[in-house]
């Protein structure tokens, strides 16, 4: 799936008042009260919550089905770090194989901490 795509469905998911920066894996972070450097404020928040941590509330998930896109979004212990997951990224389809995919991603991009996208809508 290519980044394009991704922006386009959170686009289409999220409140189009939010400030959002998207990582490389599809993880978003949404920033409910931005300031300075979005992307720094996103790093920050993603380096804290987002390396998955088995045995602790970092290792949790919930798994959402969307109503306005096609796959899920996987959440994890901060209200507002959430990843994507497409339809075709998987042959399952059960919420255990996605939840686990998604925090997979959101692990990954916790990690590395590339930025693909920053959403500024912040008022000029």
């Amino acid at each position: 799936m290519s980044q394009e795509t991704v922006i386009a469905t959170w686009r289409q998911l999220l409140h189009p008042a939010k400030s959002w920066v998207l990582f490389a894996n599809g993880t978003c972070v949404i920033l409910m009260e931005p300031a300075g450097d979005l992307a720094e404020q996103a790093k920050e928040l993603l380096s804290e919550y987002g390396p998955a941590r088995a045995g602790t509330p970092a290792g949790d998930f919930t798994t959402i089905d969307l109503d306005d896109a096609p796959g899920w979004a996987v959440t994890g212990h901060h209200p507002d770090i959430l990843t994507y997951v497409a339809e075709d990224e998987l042959d399952a389809r059960d919420d255990l194989t996605v939840g686990l995919f998604g925090r997979g991603k959101r692990d990954q991009d916790g990690h590395e901490l590339t930025i693909v996208h920053v959403e500024d809508k912040r008022a000029s």
